[in-house]
């Protein structure tokens, strides 16, 4: 069960827990997002993304 809202800085190819929680939140969809299942996220805007759908929604936006 997801409880906690984790804080998270964004890496290149990991990312760092800032502090300890379960989840962060998609900035798409606010969709929950297990840090076990954490596998979009964009590093310069430092957002997690549930999916690749939300991420390439997310790329779109910018364009």
């Amino acid at each position: 069960m997801m409880k906690k809202l984790a804080k998270i800085k964004y890496l290149p190819n990991n990312f760092q827990i800032l502090e300890n929680g379960d989840y962060v939140i998609c900035a798409v969809s606010g969709k929950k997002i297990a840090l076990e299942n954490l596998t979009y996220w964009n590093v310069e805007l430092q957002e997690a993304y549930f999916s690749y759908i939300e991420a390439n929604q997310k790329r779109e936006q910018q364009n």
